[in-house]
């Protein structure tokens, strides 16, 4: 007998234009598929099959006469633009309450409370660049022994050490005590750990032992239902952080988009009975918030390109969805934060009927279909867009 799998793939921030309320998130005009679109690095024959061209809305790209598969733009009901709250609305949480920001840090009880937590000073307390902030920073850090504490435009607590000054597991329980220190009103999305190397008085980089520590979604998900009813639950890439572990069975975590694409596929060659659930983050963290418009590109090409691999491996009772989280618009300067925008929907499989879905009203219409499809009625509003008409 064959297991029903699903596949459910995230292009972490690849979205298909404003939303009606994106100029209450300053995002007025915010489209990241058409900053990409016209760039010669841009190709999509694939997704465009699928139907994603004939998207309601999409004004890129042409258009298919015969689509593969079903498809529809989807809006996000939660107040926010953030990829926790974006994935929470996937696996059905609806947010009222955007998730708190610092624009101007974080505020001195704040730190005060951590310093004493952990018996160290903190420096910097700013948004800043990742990548920046290290280098202006790391000299005096390394003399010190003081902690760098920074932010950004989503809802973060990011700690970067050296990994000689601070070893890697003690950086980690300094974000653990942070994770259990932000809650209520200071309860950020993801406290992250974020260790360099390098020598006094030279150039400092980033280690990819990166950790996030991620806080627990506030209300049963998909994944909850899912692990409840015995089905397999695998995560690729950050959703396991993004879910702080909850509901799932399996997890694996990726380098890059490349590794993400590989990891799926050798899950793909196993059996399991339930979801697979991917996060491809590099469209995100290195091409949209750094305004990078050809890397986009390039970046939606490759998978691209790398689609037919994915769908070559499906089996019989197999359904394959494409969505994403919010968007990241790199052509958008005002920010470099993420946009309020729709997302794509695609769903493919060789029992799926070809159709224009038209838009949903929220995102957790993708929790509710994986659980119809495996008869479990959600415990959260969503609509099963499989289900006849």
């Amino acid at each position: 007998m064959n297991s029903k799998r699903v596949i459910l793939i995230v292009l972490d921030s690849f979205g298909i234009g404003e939303m009606p309320d994106a100029a209450e998130y300053g995002d007025a005009g915010a489209d990241t598929l058409g900053s990409v679109a016209n760039h010669d690095r841009f190709r999509m024959p694939n997704m465009q099959s699928l139907g994603f061209f004939n998207i309601d809305g999409v004004k890129h790209g042409e258009k298919t006469d015969k689509p593969k598969g079903k498809f529809m733009r989807l809006a996000e009901a939660s107040k926010g633009k953030d990829t926790t709250i974006g994935h929470w609305e996937i696996a059905g949480v609806c947010s009222q309450y955007p998730l708190p920001t610092y624009p101007e840090g974080f505020p001195e009880e704040v730190i005060e409370e951590f310093s004493r937590l952990t018996g160290r000073g903190v420096l910097c307390n700013k948004p800043y660049s990742g990548t920046v902030v290290i280098q202006e920073y790391g000299e005096e850090h390394m003399r010190t022994g003081d902690l760098i504490v920074y932010t950004s435009a989503d809802s973060v607590f990011q700690i970067a050490a050296h990994e000689d000054i601070v070893p890697l597991e003690t950086l980690y329980e300094y974000c653990r005590i942070a994770r259990r220190m932000l809650k209520g009103e200071h309860g950020v999305g993801r406290v992250i750990a974020r260790p360099f190397i390098g020598p006094c008085s030279g150039e400092f980089t980033r280690t990819s032992n990166r950790h996030d520590f991620s806080i627990e979604p506030p209300a049963v998900t998909m994944l909850d239902q899912l692990k409840e009813a015995g089905k397999d639950v695998i995560a690729v890439g950050k959703i396991n952080d993004i879910f702080a572990g909850q509901g799932i069975t399996e997890y694996v975590y990726t380098k890059n988009n490349e590794d993400g694409i590989n990891k799926t596929l050798e899950y793909l060659d196993k059996d399991f009975e339930g979801l697979c659930f991917v996060n491809l983050v590099d469209f995100d963290s290195m091409y949209g918030h750094r305004r990078d418009i050809e890397g986009y590109a390039r970046a939606l090409s490759y998978f691209d390109e790398r689609l037919p691999e994915i769908m070559a491996k499906l089996r019989e009772d197999d359904i394959l969805m494409i969505t994403a989280d919010h968007g990241c618009d790199p052509g958008y300067t005002t920010t470099t934060d993420h946009t309020r925008e729709y997302t794509p929907f695609l769903i493919y499989g060789d029992k799926i009927v070809p159709e224009n879905l038209g838009t949903g009203e929220t995102f957790a219409d993708i929790g509710a279909t994986v659980l119809q499809y495996f008869n479990i009625v959600p415990e959260f509003a969503g609509k099963d867009v499989l289900e006849e008409k």
